[in-house]
């Protein structure tokens, strides 16, 4: 039996499971989260663990996601559970749209109705939320997350861990640092430095 094991059982991790279910890839989705026991089900599924640790030998070949929208829990779980030796996956529903000629890290995961266009760069552990667009040559490290409904712009590069508000949108050519939140709504049309946080049209610095 093929296994898919999401970890974090939280509202985002509905829509990961959900995501997962449409690919048609496993045969059996279920969870792990630190609330387990108390906590049995997520939406349609069985939450059956703690932590990967509590898992029995019939799972030593599951396959993994980590399914946390914040960004500093999400890569220190992934550390943690790729050190067990677990088969970590990508999650891309059916229904977006990802050019073959652009290339996409392992743990990240891409939302129905989302589009990543030719020769974007996504790392890993990231999020592509629903209905975001991510446009020619853009760049995004590791762990960033793109909110639903936001637009970037062609060859916008995002740093490592930066969380981009729904329906924020970039202007094309941008660089954005490690590290930083744009609000929701927010139109960016200037570089923003590394530990920012912008909010506004256009957006500027708190």
């Amino acid at each position: 039996m093929k296994r898919l094991i999401v970890v974090g059982a939280g509202g985002h991790g509905k829509v990961v499971a959900d995501a997962a279910e449409q690919m048609a890839c496993w045969d059996l989705i279920e969870f792990v989260d630190l609330k387990f026991p108390g906590l049995s089900t997520c939406g349609h599924w069985s939450v059956v663990a703690k932590d990967l640790d509590q898992l029995g030998n019939s799972y030593q070949r599951a396959d993994f996601i980590v399914a946390v929208g914040d960004n500093t829990v999400r890569m220190k779980a992934l550390s943690s559970c790729l050190s067990l030796g677990f088969n970590l996956v990508t999650i891309t529903h059916p229904g977006a749209y990802v050019s073959k000629h652009s290339e996409i890290g392992l743990g990240s995961v891409i939302f129905a109705n989302a589009a990543i266009n030719v020769d974007a760069s996504i790392g890993r552990c990231c999020i592509i939320n629903t209905g975001a667009t991510v446009d020619h040559d853009c760049y995004l490290d590791d762990a960033v997350h793109v909110s639903p409904g936001v637009n970037l712009a062609g060859e916008v590069s995002v740093g490592k861990m930066s969380w981009l508000g729904i329906a924020a949108c970039v202007k094309q050519q941008i660089t954005i640092g490690d590290n930083v939140m744009i609000g929701a709504g927010a139109v960016v049309v200037n570089n923003i430095s590394s530990n920012s946080t912008v909010v506004g049209v256009p957006a500027k610095p708190l």
